[in-house]
């Protein structure tokens, strides 16, 4: 049978090969020793065949061709290493460490010993004549082999394990050198590396078979796949560190702690952080452009702000789920703003109340009250870090008034690099009051002394006489009182169409609609005629200036019989109105997206109904330079509204069992 020469006796001299290795040139694959043998033996092995015993090699050398065993040797230089290895690797632990699948892996850390076997002492077979070792990857065979890979000069026998250990260093080395190079710490690229041959019976060991093993979803992935791995987490880029995933158990930079998804942090970034100073876009900044990116990629916030006149009911709804947590919204919001007029008297209880609802990851961030007047914000948790204090300040519009049930109430601060201001009013009622419900706008929107402390973002734009002017993002809501023209009678005869030709025709009846759209008009007339503005006096155009509403879709919200769904039935027969209304405004255009507008026909305690707004505001990087809350939240609440949801969900899964034994019970 024909054989195939797997290694060619050494015919030249130990001296000329090591000069040769010494001028980076390595031997033809026809001058590659057997391993465990000496560099004067040799044999051959048939092709489909097992290797042939030592008694017969002295047969195989005799018919060798003399002018084949003559024929010289033409060196070449060795191919470029590539280095593919998908995980990093460690100078000081690759020689010690052994190949390990990844059930041997799962099997070590759950307190199990390593597996027996090494490269060093497995048996070796013979390779077939110019394949490549099935054992080693690509990468590792095109290293060049050092100096005493040709063997020494006494012939020892040199072992495949010392051969591997000399290539993995020269690898390392040369990674080393280019990672230096290229000014970065060693790292190897996660590439595609060809499939083993399937001679793999001829493996050294199974050790080394785990180590030329492919992971079955690397080799499904595409060419153009990105090869950097880094943590799969929306607030990580690629300048972020890499994942203690992407990182073995002897990488000199692997994490020593458990996975997180809390973004790493840099040590040189702790060192050159400051929480009191720093830029608009410094690296670093509490307030700045990385730290926003981190929580919003689109520099775009959830916003809910609602409004509630409680007629100052005790009794409180059963549940505020259909207020705070609508069915339109699939996911909570980053701010919850709840303004209330003619609150129940018992503040305490409707906080608590509202901190239940929103549960654990939601803190109360500010809350004030004027009168009956309250107004609370609630935020999550992970975000009071990046807020300036809460400023708040009070107008009072019936001064003769003891119980202080008209006016307004406002509330400013800056979050990031945005500045806001929440004002929840509740201005005069009455029919044909028009006028003194502007004069209620015009006396709150010069005497709110809002900021104090925390300075104004852009003070070019501001002026002092318009609080509204002297803040990024302003959401003004309340019962404002005004009422839809025409009377009862017409209010009801478009009640009875459909809702969407009935609301249509109703705000065509609105007072507030028709005053600012008055005030818009007067406005310009003013500025081509300055005198109007003195026949018209404080009023002309002053009703809500630059402010917008959201598209009403709903019906109007007062005013319903107690526990009803009939509007007023009562002798007085007051006319159904939306009264209740929330506006906003912003210094840059496009800021305030309204998402949803609506109200809450479910909760019936009040002659009121609650009426909420589902916005997403543009956020912009700060400064580090302002008052900062550093975290100040409201710590007794936030701990008694959790021992309540705690102690109801108990009760809930107690009657439930009680209620399923009773069950049992009756059907036995």
């Amino acid at each position: 049978m024909r054989s195939k020469a797997v290694c060619l006796r050494h015919t030249t001299a130990p001296g000329q090969l090591e000069a040769g290795m010494l001028k980076g040139q390595l031997p033809t694959p026809a001058q590659e020793l057997c391993p465990g043998t000496l560099p004067g033996a040799c044999y051959e092995a048939p092709e489909d065949g097992p290797t042939l015993p030592r008694s017969d090699r002295s047969k195989v050398d005799s018919e060798t061709s003399p002018a084949t065993a003559a024929e010289p040797l033409i060196p070449h230089p060795p191919a470029r290493p590539r280095l593919e290895r998908a995980l990093s690797l460690d100078d000081r632990g690759w020689r010690r460490r052994r190949f390990r699948s990844s059930q041997e892996d799962l099997a070590s850390r759950d307190g199990a010993g390593p597996s027996e076997g090494s490269m060093q002492n497995a048996p070796c077979k013979a390779p077939g004549r110019r394949s490549p070792l099935p054992c080693l990857s690509t990468s590792l065979q095109e290293i060049p082999k050092p100096r005493w890979a040709s063997g020494s000069a006494g012939g020892s026998p040199t072992s495949w394990g010392d051969r591997l250990s000399g290539m993995v260093s020269t690898s390392l080395d040369l990674l080393h050198k280019e990672a230096t190079l290229a000014g970065g710490s060693p790292r190897l690229a996660s590439l595609h590396t060809p499939r083993p041959p399937s001679s793999e019976p001829a493996m050294a060991s199974d050790t080394l078979r785990t180590a030329s093993r492919l992971d079955s979803e690397q080799g499904d992935r595409k060419q153009g796949t990105p090869t950097r791995l880094v943590r799969t987490h929306s607030s990580l880029g690629p300048g972020r560190p890499r994942s203690p995933l992407t990182c073995d158990d002897h990488s000199l930079h692997s994490a020593r702690s458990s996975f997180s998804l809390l973004a790493p942090i840099r040590t040189k970034d702790v060192r050159s952080r400051s929480y009191l100073e720093g830029s608009l876009l410094a690296s670093g900044a509490l307030l700045g452009a990385e730290e926003l990116a981190q929580y919003f990629p689109d520099r775009s916030m959830a916003l809910f702000v609602a409004t509630w006149n409680m007629q100052g009911q005790k009794e409180l709804p059963p549940s505020l789920d259909e207020l705070l947590l609508p069915p339109e919204a699939d996911y909570t919001q980053d701010l919850y703003v709840i303004g209330v007029q003619e609150g129940c008297s018992d503040r305490r209880e409707w906080e608590t109340r509202l901190q239940e609802t929103l549960g654990p990851r939601y803190v109360l961030l500010s809350s004030a009250a004027h009168g009956v007047l309250y107004l609370s914000l609630f935020i999550r948790r992970d975000l009071i870090w990046f807020c300036s204090e809460v400023e708040c300040a009070t107008v009072t519009t019936r001064i003769v008034s003891q119980i202080k049930t008209k006016g307004a109430l406002g509330a400013g601060f800056t979050f990031f690099g945005t500045s806001f201001l929440f004002i929840t009013s509740h201005f005069t009622s009455g029919d044909g009051k028009v006028a003194e419900r502007l004069l209620d706008y015009t006396r709150t929107v010069q005497a709110l002394a809002l900021p104090r402390n925390v300075p104004d973002t852009n003070p070019y734009r501001s002026s002092t006489a318009d609080v509204t002017t002297r803040f990024d993002e302003v959401f003004w809501f309340g019962d404002f009182n005004f009422r839809l023209g025409g009377g009862r009678a017409a209010v009801e005869a478009a009640l009875r169409q459909e809702r969407e030709v009935a609301v249509r025709a109703l705000l065509q009846q609105d007072q507030l609609t028709r005053e600012m759209k008055q005030g818009e008009w007067w406005v310009r007339r003013a500025q081509r005629a300055p005198g109007l503005r003195a026949e018209r006096g404080t009023l002309a155009g002053s009703i809500f200036r630059g402010f917008q509403e959201p598209d009403i879709v709903f019906l109007p919200s007062y005013k319903f019989d107690l526990g009803k769904d009939t509007y007023d039935s009562t002798s007085k027969q007051r006319t159904p109105s939306y009264t209740d209304r929330v506006l906003y405004r912003s210094r840059h255009k496009g800021d305030i997206h309204p998402v949803t507008y609506s109200s809450c026909p479910g909760i019936r305690t009040s002659d009121h109904r609650p009426v909420y707004g589902l916005f997403r505001v543009r956020v912009r990087p700060g400064r580090d330079n302002i008052p900062l809350a550093a975290g100040k939240f409201d710590r007794e609440l936030y701990l008694v509204g959790i021992k309540r949801r705690i102690s109801k969900e108990i009760q809930r899964q107690q009657a439930l069992k009680n209620q399923s034994a009773s069950a049992i019970c009756s059907v036995s």
